[in-house]
């Protein structure tokens, strides 16, 4: 029986679309390169800030992030970068009982921003906050302890299969692939995302009523 719902955080339940805007602006090149840098790295399996690397060999991302954010210009959050189906597949979610956590690969100040938004969930942390990062097994075992329910009680959602459900179905979780944003759509039909995966959806919707049918069988 799953009793709690752990959701990864981007291109999950937030879409990326402002933060690669924002580095384009501040490394002052058409958005346009950057997201076309961002999937092309992706589609070689590395790290999505090469991308940033391509654009300015030898940059210190991490003082980067610390001038923008001197500058006024950090990261920003708000109502229009969550998904639609956010909000009422989480109140439903919890509506039926299950813990509904929010852990991704975030800074420290994401986690922020995000508990801001007054999510419908139980608890908001992030790889910056944990001090471990996905695909880390310890951030799953983290994960696991917020849910406050055994792994095999644990349904992990995400789109990004090497940082998502490849890892988390290794620590014992559940998994949900979602379909969505580069990573969730250029693997959603691999044989690994198939394999590991409990369920393969394309709207967060859809966990509700699958999670309400797992549980009455």
């Amino acid at each position: 029986m799953i009793r709690a719902v752990v959701f990864d955080v981007g291109e999950t339940l937030v879409r990326d679309d402002r933060y690669w805007a924002s580095w384009a602006d501040w490394l002052d090149v058409p958005r346009h390169t950057v997201s076309a840098l961002v999937g092309a790295v992706v589609a070689q399996g590395r790290d999505n800030a090469d991308a940033l690397r391509l654009i300015k060999p030898g940059i210190d991302i991490a003082a980067e992030y610390a001038a923008r954010e001197a500058a006024g210009r950090g990261e920003r959050l708000d109502e229009s970068d969550l998904y639609d189906d956010v909000r009422p597949a989480l109140t439903a979610l919890r509506d039926l009982g299950l813990r509904v956590v929010i852990a991704g690969n975030q800074t420290v100040r994401a986690g922020e921003l995000l508990r801001e938004l007054a999510l419908p969930a139980d608890m908001v942390a992030t790889s910056g906050e944990w001090g471990v990062a996905k695909p880390d097994p310890e951030f799953f075992r983290r994960a696991v302890e917020a849910g406050q329910a055994a792994p095999g009680e644990t349904l992990y959602v995400g789109d990004h299969p090497a940082n998502d459900t490849l890892p988390a179905a290794a620590a014992g979780l559940r998994t949900a692939h979602l379909r969505r944003g580069p990573w969730g759509n250029l693997w959603a039909d691999t044989p690994e995302v198939a394999a590991t995966a409990d369920w393969r959806i394309t709207s967060l919707t859809e966990l509700p009523p699958r999670v309400d049918l797992a549980r009455a069988a």
